[in-house]
């Protein structure tokens, strides 16, 4: 938000407001801005490049004796210009080439010495004039066009100055100039505050802090009243088929407008921050915004009517139809997304809401007849809409920080004032109030209720002692309403506060206007009894401590992916969130499961050089499928780890166990049940990467569902270009937490050597390994010596061609004693005794 302080020290004295709230100096507002308004990202010395410019008539202007395009012009500088040549009557020649120059226009001269403002500020040394010859002629500098005075696009022809100015008075004291300072206060720091987008607040605000009392102008803050119809009735009707997101739609015609360039000072407000001058009609309805915060628009009536259906103008506020298109007045041509809110007649779209008018019913130079709009729009859905179409209007800028709708009419009121007294325009239509907001809010004149309160619940919150009656003054200095009946105070925020709603705003409020550096440094007393832990981030804590220290690498992704990707792993894009401004193409949607997100970084590394590794990532999901009541995502919490090793390195065996060893280090694989995956389940997104044939479900022991586990699919593998050796895991972190809290403590290891045997049995073919281990581990169990400790690790599973009934699997026994050495035949009889055990039970035979 930019404000020149010129400009808020002569609004205030226009206005009546009591006091320069400028006067304490550049340096000591921008500091006090600072600590208790909002961040200066910019100081800008807006009147020097103004310097030298002088205010001048043109006396005689005669054609060029070379040039029939240029004029030989004498000007009068009142002699108030040092070191330039003039002639017998004191006055100064200059060549000039635009078409308006003529005798008895004031205009403004830039002399030799003099810096064209346009060229300030462009990267490279800014062009200085000087006494130069133009087809033989001498011209002593230059007048100047509203484009080369950096107030506007327009070099067709001179800036021409209104009002009675004496030739040779300096350009910059005349407009105000001297000493101007522009500040540029950071956007952000506005957010919650509408009216601060808007000189009016930003005055009221600059008074509050310093502790002078403000007084809005009259017409802003009382009931205003329309005119009757000055001239004959220009019919105007307004349908609104979106009361919910445009809660008040105001709207007058004026006929008869004179329709031109705009008197100087408005120019140069515009310039001030940052806008071209368009025409007077434009340029009004821009200035009303800077100056209240308060967007208008203004149609060409005549054009509006031509792309209405019926009798006069009419205006129709709803949702595009489908692939209806629009041209801005910019000129870009779009399709508005479907939820936008936009402006039409009843045949066509002529503008988006609150965002930005079309150019079929723009006011130009051939207008006569306008439309005055002010409305109030819902701030999300124009955000949507600005995001959506990368349109970011002064507009927009305002209404997604959700302006106020008790201002509408006043701000309207104002400008039709302007108008008429300025641009000769004569009211042709009743005032049409287009109002959906609660009738309280019309009576009340504030959005929000009363707020009482004691001083004591603020003074606690401020660790201040202010007294009821300085609270008051604080809160009346920027006109809010407070009554006080001893120690209680009764505020009534007006009605352009959209941010004061409840008890704890009103003590925002004070302790920013009191200044937040005069509250007392004290930390607040508070228990020392430590705040418990939050289970779940401490579930992941433990997560992470186990994998890394197994060897694992964490890495964290984006929570977005490309639908490529979801293809690629096969699952269906359509199930999962799409981003409507995705940060990138790459990232359209949200992630259904962590696992595509770990593969996709396989090749990379493999490609780096790392040969063998596992990845994994604590992250949350989200799918279509999963939705709250409304319609909002909910949220999974897993863990996901893919294991992999290079091609190259041929390292045997099955990459499901080494996922398995990672998984068993978070929860003791007594813990846990693996299960065969059923056809049925691959219909769930974190199932589709895997291979149905070598992965399994997992489950707490007798509990609920925690994850799938195993190898990815063929198709996965290509698509990715992993490792064959390529395994991993995803399970729902809240389910795995309880397994964490209890890890398995500490086993010391026998200090007597391990005897290491294997036994293969051979058993049907439909028999599961998973069976096969569960129940060799649980006969060792039985039958194992007293004292000992055994490890049971999973080999080999062989099946011949020829027979498709049976299958060998082979499990190497580890084990040691505590007390003493074991021999080879006390572990083969442990083995025998297991094999007859599982011959007696499963039909298996020992080979």
């Amino acid at each position: 938000m930019k404000i020149s302080l010129n400009t808020i020290r002569s609004m205030n004295k226009h206005y009546g407001s009591a006091d320069d709230v400028t006067k304490i100096g550049t340096d000591a507002l921008v500091e006090k801005i600072g600590a208790q308004l909002g961040a200066v990202e910019e100081v800008t010395s807006f009147g020097k490049k103004y310097q030298g410019i002088v205010i001048a008539k043109v006396v005689s202007c005669d054609q060029h004796p070379n040039a029939d395009k240029l004029k030989v012009c004498t000007i009068d500088d009142g002699g108030n210009t040092p070191s330039v040549k003039r002639d017998a009557n004191g006055y100064v020649q200059v060549v000039c080439g635009a078409p308006n120059v003529r005798v008895g226009l004031t205009v403004a001269w830039l002399p030799p010495g003099a810096t064209v403002p346009a060229t300030i500020g462009l990267g490279q040394d800014p062009f200085v004039l000087e006494a130069r010859e133009l087809r033989g002629v001498v011209s002593n500098g230059m007048l100047a066009s509203p484009a080369e005075l950096a107030l506007s696009e327009d070099h067709s022809g001179l800036l021409e100055i209104d009002g009675d100015i004496k030739p040779g008075t300096d350009f910059a004291e005349a407009f105000d100039l001297s000493g101007d300072v522009v500040l540029d206060i950071e956007n952000k720091m506005f957010t919650h505050r509408p009216d601060c987008f808007g000189y009016l607040g930003v005055a009221r605000e600059l008074a509050g802090i310093q502790g002078m009392p403000y007084k809005s102008p009259d017409w802003f803050v009382t009931n205003p009243t329309f005119p009757e119809p000055e001239a004959d009735i220009l019919p105007l009707t307004i349908t609104n088929e979106l009361p919910e997101l445009v809660p008040r739609f105001t709207a007058i015609a004026l006929r008869d407008v004179k329709v031109g360039s705009s008197p100087v000072w408005l120019q140069i407000e515009l310039a001030k921050v940052g806008q071209n001058s368009i025409n007077n009609i434009v340029d009004y309805t821009n200035f009303f915004m800077l100056l209240t915060g308060q967007p208008l628009h203004a149609f060409d009536y005549d054009k509006v009517a031509a792309l209405s259906g019926g009798n006069g103008a009419n205006i129709v506020i709803r949702n595009p139809k489908a692939n209806e298109k629009l041209t801005l007045l910019n000129g870009q041509e779009l399709t508005p997304r479907p939820e936008a809110i936009m402006i039409a007649t009843d045949k066509q779209l002529i503008g988006i809401g609150g965002v930005k008018g079309g150019l079929d019913t723009g006011v130009d130079a051939n207008t006569k007849n306008i439309i005055l709009e002010c409305a109030n729009f819902d701030m999300y859905s124009i955000r949507r809409t600005s995001m959506a179409h990368g349109l970011f209007t002064d507009a927009v800028t305002r209404f997604n920080k959700g302006q106020s709708p008790l201002q509408n009419l006043a701000v309207l009121a104002k400008i039709v004032d302007e108008i008429r007294q300025r641009a000769e325009g004569k009211v042709a239509s009743r005032l049409i109030d287009n109002n959906h907001l609660d009738e309280k809010l019309n009576k009340r004149g504030s959005l929000y209720p009363s707020i009482k309160l004691p001083t004591e619940f603020i003074n606690a919150r401020l660790g201040t002692t202010l007294k009821a009656e300085e609270m008051k003054k604080l809160l009346t200095n920027v006109e809010f309403q407070v009554e006080t009946e001893g120690d209680e105070l009764s505020v009534t925020a007006p009605f352009w506060r959209t941010d004061v709603e409840l008890r704890e705003d009103v003590v925002e409020e004070i302790g920013r206007l009191h200044g937040y550096d005069k509250l007392s440094p004290e930390l607040p007393k508070r228990d020392l009894t430590p705040t418990p832990q939050d289970a779940l981030l401490k579930a992941k804590s433990q997560i992470r401590a186990r994998l890394s220290k197994a060897g694992a690498n964490e890495v964290l992704t984006y929570s977005f992916v490309h639908e490529d990707l979801m293809k690629k792993v096969g699952q269906d894009s359509g199930k999962a969130f799409r981003i409507g401004n995705a940060l990138s193409p790459d990232l359209q949607y949200y992630r259904i499961s962590l696992v595509p997100s770990l593969l996709d970084k396989i090749h990379a590394n493999i490609k780096a050089g790392y040969d063998e590794f596992a990845l994994f990532e604590l992250g949350k999901t989200h799918g279509l499928d999963h939705v709250d009541k409304q319609g909002l995502p909910v949220e999974f919490e897993f863990t996901a780890l893919v294991i992999t090793v290079n091609d190259k390195l041929k390292k045997p065996g099955a990459a499901y166990y080494e996922a398995r060893k990672y998984l068993e280090t978070l929860a003791l694989s007594g813990s846990l049940e693996f299960k065969p995956v059923s056809p049925e389940m691959q219909k769930y997104p974190v199932v589709q990467p895997y291979d149905l044939n070598r992965s399994a479900l997992v489950n707490i022991k007798g509990g609920a569902f925690l994850g799938i586990i195993g190898e990815f699919k063929p198709s996965v593998t290509k698509a990715l270009k992993l490792p064959k050796r390529t395994a991993g895991f995803e399970v729902d972190t809240a389910v795995l937490q309880p397994l964490l809290a209890n890890p398995a403590s500490y086993v010391a290891l026998p200090r007597f050597p391990k005897v290491t045997q294997d036994i293969t049995l051979r058993v049907a073919a439909d028999l599961s390994h998973q069976d096969l281990f569960n129940f060799v581990r649980a006969e060792l169990g039985k039958v194992q010596p007293h004292n000992t400790l055994p490890t049971l690790q999973p080999g080999d599973i062989y099946q011949s061609a020829n027979d498709n009934k049976h299958k060998n699997i082979t499990f190497r026994l580890s084990i040691a004693s505590y007390d003493r050495t074991l021999t080879d035949t006390e572990v083969n009889k442990l083995l025998d005794e297991v094999a007859a055990a599982a011959k007696t039970k499963l039909h298996a035979k020992r080979v």
